[in-house]
């Protein structure tokens, strides 16, 4: 297993489907994964630290697992099978060590909340051309809060419909196969 980090969203401009880009820590690698707009949103705004006023469902997640005494270790994610990518959470509480089935872009979203490590199974990495570019519609990190808000301040709910209704495809960048 291979330590990745979030590198950056983009936007397939091919399927206008969201892409989680993970990159080898400290290494050139990585692993595109295609995930939906719900989960990338989520993984956008903890990238910001953007506060909501209530939990979304990888905040609720978050509670539970430290409401219950429990920690994440680390989030594997382990194999692709038939263009799907499998990921589990391994977790430790008062009862020991359990390993739970996930899909990635979830346990990405849970994994930057809880500050916990991501690992790849080094076979599913690999190099590819990324538009580094400054240019619109290259990769970006969409604003972090909409222009109301400043990065700590609690949004609440009209101001964060508001936020994500206002997120264009190009505010998330595009990747190149």
């Amino acid at each position: 297993m291979v330590e990745v980090v979030v590198s950056r969203l983009g936007l397939d401009s091919t399927t206008h489907t969201y892409v989680v880009i993970l990159q080898e820590k400290g290494g050139a690698r990585l692993l595109p994964i295609w995930i939906g707009q719900p989960e990338a949103e989520s993984i956008v705004m903890q990238m910001n630290n953007a506060k909501r006023e209530r939990p979304f469902t990888h905040d609720l997640c978050k509670s539970l697992i430290l409401g219950l005494g429990g920690t994440l270790r680390r989030v594997q994610i382990t194999k692709v099978q038939q263009r799907t990518y499998f990921a589990e959470l391994h977790l430790a509480g008062p009862h020991g060590a359990v390993q739970i089935d996930a899909r990635p872009s979830d346990s990405i979203a849970i994994a930057l909340r809880l500050h916990a490590p991501i690992f790849v199974q080094e076979s599913l990495l690999g190099t590819m051309e990324v538009d580094d570019d400054e240019t619109p519609g290259s990769y970006a990190t969409p604003p972090a809060t909409p222009p109301s808000a400043t990065p700590n301040e609690e949004l609440n709910a009209e101001q964060l419909k508001a936020y994500l209704e206002n997120l264009r495809p190009e505010d998330f960048g595009r990747f190149n196969l």
